[in-house]
């Protein structure tokens, strides 16, 4: 039996990249004492499939934690790194009480909205179907056991130029967003850096987003089927569609691809939250835009 480390790091690089930076990353982060796992998925096979390296990584972290069956763990993925490690948690709750902390840097939660673009029917082109996938449930759920911080970078006041800030955000997971820092800086920054170590020096899990009437409103949207957080910048264009009596509005704006994109406003015409929907779940967004009329207020999910 190997000698038993303080803690093991596992940091996982994620799509159209190496283990390098992110392997630095963790080295910045670890004592001597600690044990690394930063496995190299191949950049072209970040291309394709995500079950094959889902896959190979759970295959490393059963053999680790086996070699190391009461140590300490601590987990961060960068961008598909993290969601590879959310698709490895939900499957192994048993792992659950050994883990420490769990940081998702840049990872989009709610979907890709690129993605979604490129496979806007969710048929599965290459990765851009499971980039495209709302994992904020499983997320959820995890974060409710396990001290989990979430890093984003904002560099236009929505995105880190490769995913929304919104996609990155759920229920319980104690939330960073970093101005002027794009999505492949964050994988290995200073700024970064000492946050996570902030976060070690004191990880608790984080109560859930009080449930007003936007946060109600924006997760009965969220809910949709089909939805995906976007960004805001076309909210300019948007045009009222239901005014609530607090002056909140649900506004829309249909792309000349006939896309339609949803933003929740408050009276002094601040966006709140934006999404879209592809054609394939148009009908069921204006259902729940019904319902949500008639009701007058968002009803519970």
């Amino acid at each position: 039996m190997p000698k038993t480390p303080d803690f093991i790091l596992f940091a996982q690089h994620g799509w159209a990249d190496t283990h390098h930076a992110i392997a630095a990353l963790a080295k910045t982060l670890a004592t001597p004492q600690s044990h690394l796992v930063t496995p190299n998925l191949g950049w072209l096979k970040t291309w394709w499939r995500i079950e094959p390296l889902i896959l190979q990584v759970e295959g490393i972290a059963t053999e680790t934690i086996r070699q190391y069956p009461n140590t300490p763990i601590r987990i961060i993925g960068h961008s598909m790194g993290g969601l590879i490690w959310l698709e490895i948690l939900n499957q192994h709750p048993e792992w659950w009480s050994q883990i420490e902390s769990f940081v998702l840097v840049a990872s989009p939660i709610g979907g890709s909205d690129l993605a979604r673009l490129i496979d806007p029917f969710s048929v599965g082109i290459g990765m851009a179907g499971a980039l495209g996938i709302n994992r904020r449930q499983i997320a959820q759920s995890i974060a409710k056991k396990i001290p989990t911080l979430v890093i984003a970078g904002d560099i236009d006041g929505g995105s880190d130029r490769t995913i929304t800030v919104e996609s990155t955000k759920f229920s319980h997971g104690k939330f960073v967003s970093i101005p002027n820092l794009a999505h492949a800086q964050l994988k290995n920054h200073p700024t970064v850096i000492g946050i996570i170590r902030e976060f070690w020096a004191n990880p608790t899990i984080t109560n859930p987003y009080p449930l007003d009437f936007t946060a109600q409103l924006i997760e009965r949207l969220q809910s949709v089927p089909g939805m995906t957080d976007a960004h805001p910048r076309d909210f300019a264009r948007s045009q009222p569609h239901i005014t609530f009596a607090n002056g909140f509005t649900i506004r829309i704006w249909t792309s000349p691809l006939h896309v339609d994109h949803i933003f929740v406003a408050n009276p002094e015409r601040e966006c709140f939250y934006s999404g879209f929907v592809g054609w394939r779940h148009r009908a069921a967004l204006h259902q729940v835009l019904a319902e949500i009329r008639e009701a007058e207020v968002p009803p519970k999910t």
